[in-house]
């Protein structure tokens, strides 16, 4: 090879390797914004980690029927139960970060569980990516009609007059309506005996049957029995009454003051899944929960709808953190 010939060829080399390393680069910058435009190309699932019947699997389903046509693929809940949320929360943050799998949140699994849980499966700030929350809920107080107590002073003072003989039933440990209750026996000074069930939908099923006498359950579990006379609202948690039973008063008016709870509810996707899988999430969700029709039915059911951004869902989460943990650490609770 002549001097200049092997010139000719090493100029030939570098530019070509220049090419293959700017097509390199460019390849390795496509895997994101090409997986946000094909995103998704199969059925999303959204985790329940309750049974279903009950609000956290209402309200996912709900926002998946409209989140699958902003999206073009179907959404499927899958009901995980157990644990107080632990077991779907575990289930969740174990699947593949790609975005087919979501979870709907709660209050119990991600303010209450960590405080009272001595041992958690995961870790409800580091496994998840906030996407939004989707609504706040109030609990309602329900009484079986068949039980000796039509009002909260009633219930109070055969509670104090029959100590541990009043069940009060749950979705599960460490859940927002098991909570409440525990923050009512410890500010109305009273012994109830509680009750776990895997879901609202066994404990309110028992609770129609009389197998348990009261619920301080999530409102749209329980207002369609409330409306139908089958059970009787005797309070709401919140600090206001709520619009859809304006002539139920809350249990601070009822005689218990200072006394206020509040369930929520929040999609969350796997931590590591891709900002433009999460960005293309949130965006979905958002133009979901601005829907009229959504809102409407979130309202209907005694919720408040909410549509926030990622970063106002985490900073919301870490104040609930706080006031739950306080909350369980004053009322003594601790589950292994």
């Amino acid at each position: 090879m002549t001097h200049s010939t092997r010139r000719t060829f090493l100029a030939g080399r570098r530019q070509a390797l220049a090419v293959l390393a700017s097509l390199a680069a460019g390849t390795a910058a496509l895997p994101g914004a090409a997986l946000a435009q094909a995103y998704p190309t199969k059925p999303i699932s959204i985790v329940v980690p309750f049974s279903a019947g009950g609000t956290t699997d209402i309200l996912a389903r709900l926002v998946g029927q409209y989140l699958s046509t902003e999206l073009g693929q179907p959404v499927v809940v899958e009901n995980k139960a157990g644990a107080g949320g632990n077991i779907g929360g575990q289930y969740a943050a174990k699947a593949a970060a790609d975005g087919y799998t979501l979870f709907m949140g709660t209050v119990g699994t991600h303010a209450i569980n960590a405080s009272l849980y001595k041992k958690m499966p995961f870790d409800p700030i580091k496994d998840f990516a906030p996407l939004t929350r989707v609504a706040n809920v109030p609990n309602l107080l329900v009484v079986n009609p068949k039980q000796p107590f039509k009002t909260v002073p009633e219930m109070i003072a055969y509670a104090k007059a029959n100590p541990g003989k009043i069940n009060f039933g749950s979705p599960g440990n460490g859940a927002s309506p098991h909570l409440s209750g525990e923050l009512f026996k410890s500010l109305a000074k009273v012994d109830l005996t509680h009750i776990p069930y895997k879901g609202s939908a066994p404990a309110v099923t028992d609770l129609l049957g009389n197998q348990i006498a009261i619920m301080f359950d999530n409102m749209p579990s329980v207002i369609p029995h409330v409306r139908s006379g089958k059970l009787r609202a005797i309070a709401i948690t919140t600090s206001k009454r709520s619009a859809e039973l304006p002539d139920v008063p809350t249990i601070a008016e009822a005689g218990v003051p200072g006394y206020e709870a509040m369930s929520w509810f929040g999609m969350f996707a796997p931590a590591a899944t891709p900002k433009p899988v999460l960005d293309k999430l949130t965006g979905a969700l958002a133009k979901v929960l601005a829907n009229p029709e959504v809102k409407k039915k979130i309202a209907d059911q005694g919720g408040e709808p909410v549509n926030e951004t990622p970063a106002q869902f985490a900073t919301f989460i870490k104040s609930e953190s706080a006031k739950w943990g306080k909350v369980v650490k004053e009322s003594g609770a601790s589950l292994d």
